[in-house]
């Protein structure tokens, strides 16, 4: 298995594919977002990471500048986390956020965010709660981060 950048992979309209497939909406947006040529736009900047099976997805997320809550002084920020439920139990988002923490650490931030309605499962990999707030879609989200 290795994680790969969307934006440096040659074959994208494959990830593409894959990605739209998913039952999931948000995984739905992201591959309009990226049909579309709007990700950046959208998400400023940053990019998606894909952990690979082969060529089969394990599981993605982004790591971009703006995310669900509109506050331009939080960034950057950890979204779209998503695995595939035939790779589900075997820990491959925590990898996947692991990568995507040292990626941020390089890049000199100090901190990640991370927006979600889930309870207990972000904690596990290190984030602290911090707030809820109404994301962009009026929706209420807990705000989370991690020092990286």
């Amino acid at each position: 298995m290795e994680i790969i950048d969307f934006i440096e992979y040659e074959d994208k309209d494959t990830l593409i594919a894959q990605i739209e497939a998913f039952d999931w909406s948000a995984a739905k947006f992201l591959a309009k977002l990226l049909n579309e040529k709007k990700f950046h736009d959208t998400l400023g900047d940053g990019t998606l990471y894909i952990l690979l099976d082969g060529e089969k997805i394990v599981s993605f997320a982004t790591l971009t500048h703006q995310d669900c809550i509109n506050d331009k002084t939080l960034y950057p920020w950890i979204g779209f986390v998503f695995t595939s439920p035939a790779y589900r139990g075997n820990r491959y988002s925590e990898r996947l956020i692991i990568h995507i923490c040292n990626e941020a650490k390089e890049k000199s931030f100090e901190k990640v965010y991370l927006a979600t309605d889930h309870i207990n499962l972000y904690e596990k990999f290190g984030f602290v709660y911090m707030e809820n707030r109404f994301d962009v879609y009026g929706d209420d989200s807990r705000v989370y981060y991690r020092d990286v």
